[in-house]
């Protein structure tokens, strides 16, 4: 990103013939962008993922210094064994995308992943108790998920699907999973019609503890958008789109 200003020099050569020398020299200046990689979970989350795809994701964060990589929960084994020697975490989604597994379903499927050695867990909630006022539901859902988490120091995301909620179900959820000790309350999964937008994060940050942490994602496709998701108060990102948007191109796609 480079701006031009100009440096005017006003020279008054009075000793010798009295004239006036007006120079305008223009003076370029390079304004950095902020570096936006250690923000990044670089994301490949899609049904058809192939191990030619967890090769180049782990490859690009390597090389980009992504927070961490978010694969499929079969992939988290060997996402672990080719980031081994570097500190890139490994992250993989629980209930994913829909959320509506039953509670059993979803301690299952984190022990394993545990196992595997995920560090992170990004896990849907189950917008049917939500979309029902069930809260209580959601209430029991993350008591009996907590302390399976947490009793290995694994980070968890809790997903809520902001852009299918209204402001209302978006501030009881802050509530909710507030109170509940997570890491990190997260946006969307990237399979909604509606992703990321800034005004989430703002609210979010507005009605979540200071120690609870935001991750944007969905729909995040350019550098600017990013910055503005980190400027509103996000600390993540979610993005399949990480390298184009690190180099400040367009990209395509919905996570």
């Amino acid at each position: 990103m480079q701006t031009h200003f100009y440096l005017i020099i006003i020279w008054f050569e009075i000793l010798c013939s009295k004239r006036i020398i007006l120079a305008v020299i223009p003076l370029t200046i390079v304004l950095t962008s902020m570096n936006l990689a250690p923000y990044i979970d670089h994301t490949v989350l899609k049904p058809t993922t192939l191990i030619s795809d967890i090769h180049k994701l782990c490859s690009e964060a390597k090389q980009y210094g992504f927070a961490a990589v978010c694969v499929p929960p079969p992939f988290v084994k060997f996402a672990k064994q080719l980031l081994d020697s570097t500190d890139i975490k490994v992250a993989t989604v629980i209930g994913f995308p829909f959320g509506y597994s039953a509670v059993e379903a979803k301690i299952a499927e984190i022990v394993l992943a545990m196992i595997d050695g995920t560090d992170e867990l990004d896990m849907v909630i189950n917008l049917i108790a939500l979309k029902n006022n069930d809260w209580q539901y959601l209430a029991n859902e993350i008591n009996h998920i907590m302390p399976v988490i947490k009793s290995k120091d694994k980070v968890v995301k809790i997903i809520i699907e902001s852009g299918l909620l209204t402001d209302d179900e978006i501030i009881k959820c802050c509530d909710l999973y507030g109170a509940a000790g997570i890491d990190y309350l997260k946006t969307s999964t990237g399979y909604a019609e509606k992703g990321a937008i800034i005004e989430t994060v703002q609210l979010m940050r507005k009605y979540l503890p200071t120690h609870v942490q935001i991750k944007a994602s969905g729909g995040i496709r350019t550098y600017e958008f990013a910055r503005q998701l980190v400027d509103a108060g996000a600390t993540r990102l979610g993005c399949s789109a990480s390298v184009a948007i690190i180099n400040g191109q367009q990209a395509e796609g919905n996570y």
